[in-house]
């Protein structure tokens, strides 16, 4: 397999113009299926918790479905990045959004039999959708270049708005969708999410050929062997493990207060009075936030480091538990804007960390570390979304806000140390 993938990959390695033209192909088929993936991971953010609250009949365990997806997104990471190593991103990459569906089928059919057993485990298995919808955002830096890893990362991530959005607004018209074939309503937005990851598993699974990844690789080889000193191997082995750690911890701080704080809003804003379609309002605002911006962040990512954004990342999830802390519980607008501060601070966290990922990663070992940060992003989402529901039982939403906030500023340290070296940027 190895020789035939090194021939057919051979027409790309010394022709840069055909390597531009795979690079472009392979961000349309991201993008494309990143509209989908975005519209399945919605329902789980949106419904979720008050699925998780009707079924059990407590909101103390509210923040469990966000913890289970999540948890299950973390073992999905691993596994997609290991198949991705190993296989190429063609393969992880559409085994976990397809993982994601059969999922999210599973959520359906729970709350069909009222199966509180059976809606956690589905939704464990979910959580492959989340874990593959982030990891998509590698495929399309593999063939891109230090000053294009950032603005890679942010199409992939800006496509997925598109879907993200539209998923928590269409919670009343898929909820009527679901009361019509004898399904309870919560659940309906899961069936949005079943037909979504299953399209853009097959997209990748049809689509994305040859894989950047493997030609990525193909092309590194050829430079190694070219390369008749040889010296390269270990230069720059501490800053790179450096990067990685760095590019991770501030992934995963901004995951833990994203995720914290988005969780309990919904569950907030019902024991406030607000409708189902008011929640789905302010979780697309706040979804939006974390994805429509990325295209200004990928470019400012690139011009201004990295370790710059990660600065604005703490300061802006600052002000976004501030907001959210004072905020009464029926101003739409100050939710609206504490929820999409949240979102955007997430947005220059991970854009940032993931460029820094990426440029201290070699194409031979890169999907494998991907999945492995994503691994501890996933587990930090997992913390969060469980421990979210147990601070709004013990104390109040207003004071998880401002912990949240709080905990952000940890980010500076982690800037601070990361300058010490002067290759992080």
């Amino acid at each position: 397999m190895s020789n035939k993938l090194t021939h057919s990959a051979h027409i790309y390695v010394d022709q840069p113009e055909k390597q531009k033209q795979l690079y472009k192909r392979t961000l349309i088929i991201v993008v494309i299926s990143q509209i989908f993936g975005g519209a399945g991971l919605a329902a789980g953010i949106t419904v979720g918790a008050l699925l998780a609250e009707q079924m059990l009949g407590t909101n103390a365990f509210a923040g469990l479905p966000a913890a289970l997806f999540t948890l299950g997104s973390a073992g999905a990471a691993l596994t997609v990045g290991r198949l991705s190593n190993r296989f190429g991103r063609r393969m992880g990459l559409a085994t976990g959004f397809i993982t994601g569906g059969l999922g999210a089928v599973g959520v359906v059919l729970a709350a069909t039999l009222n199966s509180v057993f059976l809606l956690l485990a589905s939704l464990f298995i979910y959580g492959a959708g989340t874990a593959t919808n982030l990891q998509a955002r590698y495929a399309g830096t593999d063939l891109a270049t230090n000053k294009q890893r950032g603005t890679a990362v942010s199409i992939a991530m800006v496509s997925t708005t598109f879907g993200a959005v539209a998923g928590p607004n269409l919670v009343d018209v898929m909820g009527d969708v679901a009361l019509s074939i004898g399904v309870p309503s919560l659940a309906g937005p899961f069936i949005l999410s079943a037909a979504a990851f299953l399209i853009a598993g097959l997209i990748f699974f049809i689509m994305l050929r040859p894989d950047p990844l493997i030609i990525a690789r193909a092309i590194e080889r050829d430079k190694e062997e070219k390369n008749v000193n040889g010296i390269s191997a270990h230069t720059g082995q501490m800053e790179n493990k450096r990067g990685i750690v760095v590019g991770a911890t501030m992934m995963v701080l901004t995951q833990i207060v994203m995720v914290a704080i988005m969780t309990m809003t919904p569950i907030h804003m019902s024991h406030h009075g607000h409708a189902l379609s008011a929640v789905g309002l302010v979780i697309g605002f706040h979804i939006g936030a974390m994805y429509l911006p990325s295209l200004v962040t990928g470019v400012l990512v690139d011009k201004l480091g990295r370790t710059t954004m990660a600065i604005a990342s703490g300061a802006t999830l600052l002000l976004a538990g501030i907001v959210g802390a004072i905020a009464p519980g029926d101003s739409m607008i100050l939710l609206i804007v504490a929820l999409s501060l949240l979102g955007l601070g997430w947005n220059f966290g991970l854009i940032s960390g993931t460029a820094l990922i990426i440029d201290s990663t070699a194409p031979s070992i890169r999907a494998k570390t991907q999945g492995t940060v994503d691994v501890f992003i996933a587990l930090a989402g997992a913390s969060g979304g469980a421990m979210s529901g147990m601070v709004v039982a013990g104390s109040s939403f207003e004071m998880l806000s401002l912990a949240g906030g709080i905990l952000s500023l940890a980010l500076i340290p982690v800037v601070v140390w990361s300058r010490k070296d002067k290759g992080s940027e």
